[in-house]
């Protein structure tokens, strides 16, 4: 393993990192005063300084019109973006826009990256992605009531989805929808792509987060199919490959999220750092001089480098030998970054007491809004679990579901 940067990483990083100084953060008050849709002719301005550039979609191939990063080279580069709710979204890498461009990619037909890849990448439209099910249990991916049923060469689609990230503003969705009830669970399901001007898509609500209802790509929605109609052409790698598919999306993804939530640290922890450094709790003495300050800031300096060389070593497991054999690697960061994330954030917010729980800092919104990461893509139990039982298995012990 050799993890030093190349000359393009090298060269790369601290312009990211001056320009999501300089031009990104300014920019989050504003965002934050007047909303996310009304600050779009703002950001899109960004976005296109970011094409000239030549950083756009870091995470696609040069063939797709991205930089053709590697996983690794990706992650490096989402820690820098990460340290703004905007930075990737400027970049194009946004979830869950990212994880439609790689799946689409790898399993679109030609007529599909046309129509859905080529626009996305170029950042003409957005997407979203259509799993989760309020009347069951999100840690159960298999367990869905949402069905594609075939008429004639046609799908028609009945389902009821929350969490839908980003369908507000929205082009298009990937629905996982059951096509198969007698097949095995794993197969049982398929991806399918609704065009959102589709007359049995209905747009319920989005959902209030820790009291922040957000709006266009800053959302999470709550959505109904209605004997949604769309081709049988709009199937995404065959019948029965939707969860297949979906552990595609996953690997590279859960990379995705800890290097940006690691990003968050950083951010935090600076922000955290400089208090400690100018805040006075009496006259000529400053927090930083108070020991249980000194600790947390040497406890989330050791936990935001561990967590970082476990990532990178994850992204590193998935290039070389596959996301089969880094299973276990990945299920550990998923679980580990999350709750790394949370300590840092928390001591951050407690070292800057009052102005931490005020909305004059990101972090509160840091505290709402990432208190989701041990939930989602996998609760924390879950991914515990899964690696417990791959470990004693080793040993001789296999545990029933």
């Amino acid at each position: 393993m050799d993890f030093s940067l190349s000359p393009q990483m090298q060269d790369l990083l601290p312009q990211v990192r001056e320009f999501i100084d300089q031009k990104v953060i300014p920019l989050e008050p504003s965002v934050k005063k007047n909303g996310f849709g009304a600050s779009l002719p703002e950001l899109g301005k960004l976005r296109a300084e970011v094409k000239r550039r030549g950083w756009w979609t870091p995470q696609m191939h040069k063939e797709h019109g991205g930089m053709g990063l590697s996983l690794v080279d990706h992650g490096l580069l989402s820690v820098e973006l990460g340290r703004s709710s905007l930075g990737h979204f400027c970049f194009n890498c946004q979830a869950p826009d990212a994880g439609n461009m790689e799946i689409l990619a790898l399993f679109g037909s030609d007529e599909q990256k046309e129509r859905y890849l080529h626009p996305l990448v170029r950042g003409e439209i957005r997407s979203c992605f259509s799993m989760t099910e309020p009347e069951h249990a999100g840690s159960n991916p298999v367990w869905m009531s949402t069905t594609a049923v075939k008429d004639g060469g046609d799908y028609v689609i009945n389902g009821h989805k929350w969490y839908t990230s980003s369908a507000e503003g929205a082009a298009f969705t990937i629905v996982m929808a059951v096509t198969d009830p007698h097949q095995d669970q794993h197969f049982r399901a398929s991806m399918i792509l609704v065009p959102l001007d589709n007359p049995g898509y209905q747009f319920v609500r989005n959902i209030s987060v820790m009291g922040d209802v957000g709006d266009d790509w800053a959302s999470h929605a709550e959505v109904r199919f209605e004997n949604c109609r769309v081709p049988q052409s709009n199937i995404l790698g065959g019948e029965g490959m939707g969860f297949a598919i979906a552990q595609e999306r996953l690997g590279p993804g859960r990379i995705h999220h800890c290097m940006r939530w690691l990003g968050i640290c950083e951010r935090s922890f600076e922000i955290m750092c400089r208090h400690a450094a100018t805040r006075e709790v009496a006259p000529g003495v400053p927090l930083g001089t108070r020991q249980m300050v000194q600790q947390w800031i040497a406890d989330s300096r050791a936990e935001i480098d561990a967590a970082k060389w476990m990532v990178l070593h994850a992204a590193w497991s998935i290039e070389k030998f596959g996301q089969k054999e880094a299973r276990d690697e990945v299920s550990c960061i998923k679980f580990y970054v999350a709750g790394v994330l949370q300590r840092v954030v928390d001591r951050a917010v407690q070292a800057l007491g009052g102005l931490g729980i005020s909305d004059d800092t990101p972090l509160s919104y840091y505290y709402r809004h990432e208190r989701a990461a041990r939930v989602y893509d996998g609760p924390d139990e879950v991914h515990k679990q899964s690696v417990a039982k791959r470990i004693l298995r080793r040993y001789g012990i296999t545990i029933a579901k």
